[in-house]
């Protein structure tokens, strides 16, 4: 029987990359993403880098909240 993955609303999603972003910065010491890089969190391969360049791209379309996230990581805007 294949796995069919758990659709996740939109703020679940951005949850779990910044778990993966604050786990990069905690044991990296920045938040400078190679754009291909992959972080497991909990067992699940996330595509931690295309998520950082994809907030990066649409940094004027986040809520300051998500901004202030990112920020508080050293985002390189």
């Amino acid at each position: 029987m294949p796995v069919v993955p758990t659709r996740r609303s939109q703020d679940e999603l951005w949850e779990r990359n910044m778990t993966a972003a604050r786990q990069f910065h905690a044991r990296e010491g920045h938040l400078r993403v190679p754009r291909q890089h992959r972080e497991i969190v909990e067992g699940e391969l996330l595509g931690l880098g295309s998520f950082i360049a994809n907030a990066r791209r649409r940094a004027a379309k986040l809520s300051p909240e998500r901004r202030e996230a990112l920020h508080a990581l050293g985002m390189r805007w």
